[in-house]
């Protein structure tokens, strides 16, 4: 593409924080430390997750650099950079998080494949950009549509990212049209992150960000926008994050008999402790995230100090000097939401959290239960193991 382009080896991939956990070199994917998640309430850009299939794409000239949007339209149209400016520019704080998060726990139970990533595959941010509601008026879809009059049903987002998943083909996923559609949904065409221009790893010069569903829909990089009348067929969204039941191996696995996993279920982590920790007998501040997909609020946070057999609520904020309130107009529908509780700990225990959203779904006891081949979706209770010690060694 003029102006983007996918480079074939990793030697020009941008440097990254020193304090991020590799979990693969090339490509690079990295987590933040646990405690760095709940430093802040808005996770910053060099904090935030990485998750990449292929080298980091390079922007040689902002000015040539566009996305084509055709398809089942009446109209196709190039898009600019100073085209998407212009549209009305919209701040959406939203949590976006790997469907891979936890998957190492998950691996204790059964090996599984993918990306070794502990608790920090997630972020919160807050993305700006042109809502893909107001985008695809310019090539004449009217808001809230569910099918153009070409019979188009699915948004497709194609990268620049080459990956070999796809044999050498580029990154892509969809999302229905009537998501895409809604203003509320607050699908982006993002261009910037926590108030600067997205950076290299997160997209730069453009993204999309669909909010509430899982990290993989968020395309980065973007080259093509399509509309089409089925789903996306790429190997994202047809032969991987996919929930399959505990039965189902790499022998009998059958890929259509399921949908493409798109919100993400209620989760909760504890990141104020290690999975061991050594702690000083006495008061012990526990404390983490919680979200969940679909614009679900967190209704309730459970923590217990004895390895579930009782349990005490834990406060829940996102803004300071803001009460949260679960799905009120003052609080952040896609995002996390930050808990804290402090409790007596005085002897050796297992510290459990587990996370209740507004429509009453809670977190599944046992990863054992929701065990699946590829990893995604661990949102089993969170648990940590503690110590208690008077040493000070």
């Amino acid at each position: 593409m003029p102006g983007l382009t996918a480079p074939s080896d990793y030697s020009q991939d941008p440097p990254r924080h020193p304090s991020l956990l590799i979990n693969a070199k090339q490509p690079f994917n990295a987590e933040p430390p646990r405690s760095a998640l709940v430093a802040s309430y808005v996770t910053p850009s060099d904090f935030f997750y990485k998750r990449n299939h292929g080298p980091i794409p390079i922007v040689q000239d902002i000015n040539r650099y566009s996305v084509f949007l055709s398809g089942l339209v009446e109209c196709p149209k190039q898009l600019f950079m100073k085209d998407i400016w212009k549209l009305p520019k919209y701040n959406v704080t939203a949590t976006l998080q790997c469907a891979g998060n936890r998957r190492t726990a998950m691996s204790k139970t059964k090996v599984v494949k993918g990306v070794g990533w502990d608790v920090s595959a997630i972020g919160n941010a807050i993305w700006g950009g042109a809502k893909l509601s107001d985008v695809l008026e310019l090539v004449g879809i009217p808001k809230l549509t569910s099918v153009t009059q070409f019979g188009g049903r699915h948004v497709e987002f194609v990268s620049v990212d080459k990956c070999k998943e796809e044999n050498g083909g580029p990154y892509k996923a969809s999302v229905p049209l009537s998501q895409a559609t809604n203003p509320e949904a607050d699908v982006l065409l993002a261009y910037e992150m926590n108030g600067e221009p997205l950076s290299r790893d997160h997209g730069y010069p453009l993204r999309v960000v669909v909010p509430g569903v899982i990290g993989a829909r968020s395309v980065k990089w973007l080259e093509d926008i399509n509309i089409i009348a089925e789903e996306c067929q790429g190997f994202f969204m047809q032969k991987d994050y996919k929930m399959f039941p505990p039965s189902v191996n790499w022998d009998n696995i059958n890929w259509l008999t399921r949908r493409p996993q798109m919100d993400f279920p209620v989760q909760c982590v504890i990141c104020s402790l290690e999975d061991v920790s050594t702690i000083k007998p006495g008061k012990v501040k526990i404390s983490g995230y919680a979200a969940s997909g679909g614009g679900r609020g967190i209704e309730r946070v459970d923590v217990s100090v004895d390895g579930g057999k009782t349990w005490m609520e834990a406060s829940r904020f996102q803004k300071s000097g803001v009460p949260y309130l679960s799905e009120h107009s003052s609080s952040d529908k896609w995002a996390w939401v930050l808990f804290e509780v402090t409790a007596d700990i005085l002897h050796s225990t297992e510290v459990v959290a587990k996370a209740v959203d507004s429509a009453a779904n809670v977190q599944p006891e046992k990863v054992e239960d929701i065990w699946n081949l590829r990893g995604i979706l661990n949102t089993s209770w969170h648990r940590v193991k503690v110590r208690a010690s008077h040493s000070n060694l």
